[in-house]
């Protein structure tokens, strides 16, 4: 969807905002906004609750920076190949979450490093992570809940401590340690946590319902019953299909029969690159109850992990109207 939007910013706002492209903007609960110069002193200098909006372009985060209010950090999108007229938002290094910053997020970047979350004695609720790729997520305290990551790039291994989590329509390496937790519609795509699936699955997660996903790595059947199984696909060359380690309606397939190129447009691990749509009938209804599996479920025909809006063309006017206000023509693309 392509939309165009005539907007009136004051001058002496723009100005400050134009006069360097990096300049960040941190707006408040109460619409008061100030620019800072660095991902740093944003993070410092920005009342608890504020939003810190971040143009295409590269930023630095010291590891010493972190944060303990609560923060939303807003990029433009982690992708550079997108018509973005900015381009991507990278932040280079890591993201400390600590004591303080429930009901924080991160939003649309592409972070080098990681995101850590709480500490050994602070916990962190209600914590967002959404259209980002990021390295991996750590969360450090059990008591830590109510966790959102959503249409994600995980490129390692991520560590939910023990702690609930809702994971849904990610591209991961792989996920441990989840007590209460869902994970639905997924792709993973490595085995996590050493050499089986099962060390992920139950071992490291209790009590999680795993619905409508797609394993890539092997899945061992050496298991306990205490999570809820159902309309997931597993890759094994030697799993049984009678096999009573699969609870529910839990398709599978091995090499002799199919190939991961039989079922996506293009499985090349956690990367922009991957196209993991699904081709011809494993798109629709692959489950018994018809519920549509893998990562883009009933909206199979969409590949982009990047629906924030992107700015495609804006036009600024040379001078002010009459009430000293400046016009600016965006053409913004939604999805």
């Amino acid at each position: 969807m392509i939309m165009k939007r005539k907007i009136l910013f004051a001058v002496a706002l723009l100005a400050t905002m134009t006069a360097a492209a990096q300049n960040i903007a941190a707006v408040s609960p109460s619409n008061t906004t100030t620019i800072y110069q660095t991902l740093d002193e944003a993070i410092v200098g920005a009342e608890s609750g504020s939003t810190i909006y971040l143009p295409g372009g590269g930023f630095q985060i010291k590891d010493e920076t972190k944060i303990n209010k609560k923060l939303t950090i807003m990029g433009v999108s982690h992708r550079g190949d997108t018509d973005n007229v900015d381009g991507a938002t990278v932040i280079s290094g890591n993201l400390h979450f600590e004591g303080g910053s429930s009901g924080s997020a991160v939003l649309g970047v592409y972070l080098t490093g990681n995101i850590n979350v709480g500490t050994g004695t602070d916990s962190v609720t209600n914590f967002t992570v959404r259209y980002c790729n990021v390295n991996y997520i750590k969360v450090k305290h059990s008591q830590s809940s109510g966790m959102v990551v959503n249409q994600c790039y995980l490129r390692r291994e991520s560590n939910f401590g023990n702690c609930n989590v809702r994971l849904e329509n990610n591209i991961a390496h792989s996920y441990a340690y989840i007590n209460g937790g869902i994970i639905n519609h997924n792709i993973i795509t490595s085995k996590p946590c050493g050499s089986y699936l099962s060390t992920y699955m139950h071992i490291g997660i209790n009590n999680t319902t795993i619905t409508n996903n797609f394993f890539l790595a092997s899945y061992s059947s050496s298991r306990d019953c205490s999570n809820c199984l159902t309309h997931n696909n597993f890759w094994d060359s030697s799993f049984s299909d009678s096999s009573s380690d699969l609870i529910g309606e839990n398709p599978f397939f091995r090499e002799s029969d199919k190939t991961w190129d039989d079922v996506f447009y293009a499985n090349k691990g956690v990367s922009i690159l991957s196209d993991y749509r699904l081709k011809g009938s494993w798109g629709k209804g692959k489950a018994t109850d018809g519920t549509d599996i893998g990562i883009y479920g009933n909206i199979a025909e969409k590949k982009d992990l990047t629906p924030i809006p992107r700015i495609v063309s804006k036009k600024v006017d040379e001078s002010t109207d009459g009430s000293g206000k400046l016009q600016i023509e965006v053409t913004v693309k939604a999805q």
